[in-house]
């Protein structure tokens, strides 16, 4: 486990949901070479297998922002790398970072963070009061349809406009950018070749092109990111889906396939210059 009380103020910090990814597609890219960006920042064994706190997006980042990010998949109390403050905790070690404040958001912004949220699903589309809910504990938050499940060109968008936005910080400004990656959840059957298209039917298949797709978006972000100096990344599923496994389809389920997700955090150095 990363020790992240000495991280802090160093390191700015991508913590980046791609919605929906099922921990057993992600390994079985991983495995193929499907995912090259992906995998340089995974270990050789390739993605941690863990146990998302939420079975749906909103009950997930809920938990994610009160610092319970998903759980290893394997016996034992394990340490988390962020905790709101609150007695009894038995999770909270030396190398948690222990917030006085009632989520991690706020939390980084006291200790001089800038915040940013690029939504995805519609959790975060600002529409409504619900919707509104976890864009609100952002200092910035932005979405729109081009970011959404809709659009098939949704990560490259979001991708985009994280690097706008973040080109307009000054540059020793250090941020937290959130990122909820949409491209993951249904319709995702158009990543899928045109000519598997025709049913318009989601899949296991379309689920991993959709991984792959998002993985071929991803490197100028991170590009702009260490371009600002050392980066702590932490990217894992909220939840994952179910494509008729037992009879069941979809989420908000208690299935193995919706609450094992896969996870990884990592640190990168700053590019040369920065």
């Amino acid at each position: 486990m990363l020790k992240l009380p000495a991280l802090l103020g160093s390191h700015n910090i991508l913590f980046m949901t791609l919605d929906t990814l099922r921990y057993d597609v992600a390994q079985q890219l991983f495995h193929q070479g499907r995912t090259p960006f992906l995998d340089q920042l995974l270990p050789a064994t390739g993605w941690e297998e863990r146990h998302s706190p939420g079975s749906f997006t909103y009950a997930a980042h809920q938990a994610f922002f009160a610092g319970f990010l998903p759980t290893p998949a394997r016996p034992g109390r394990h340490a988390r790398l962020f905790a709101a403050r609150f007695p009894g905790s038995e999770t909270t070690t030396t190398d948690t970072f222990v917030f006085d404040a009632p989520d991690i958001v706020s939390g980084l912004a006291r200790e001089g963070y800038h915040t940013i949220c690029i939504g995805g699903v519609g959790f975060f589309n600002q529409q409504g009061p619900l919707g509104s809910v976890l864009p609100g504990l952002f200092q910035e938050s932005y979405w729109s349809p081009a970011l959404g499940v809709t659009d098939p060109d949704s990560t490259a968008h979001q991708v985009e406009l994280a690097c706008r936005v973040l080109a307009g910080q000054p540059a020793e400004q250090r941020i937290f950018l959130f990122m909820n990656v949409s491209a993951l959840h249904q319709p995702n059957y158009f990543y899928l070749p045109t000519s598997q298209q025709h049913q318009r039917e989601d899949s296991l298949e379309s689920h991993a092109a959709a991984l792959e797709y998002v993985d071929s978006q991803l490197p100028p972000l991170f590009h702009t990111l260490q371009e600002r100096g050392p980066l702590l990344a932490i990217i894992c599923g909220d939840h994952g889906t179910a494509y008729g496994e037992d009879g069941y389809s979809g989420h908000r389920l208690a299935h193995p396939v919706v609450w094992t997700v896969p996870y990884i955090e990592c640190l990168l150095p700053a590019s040369k210059g920065a």
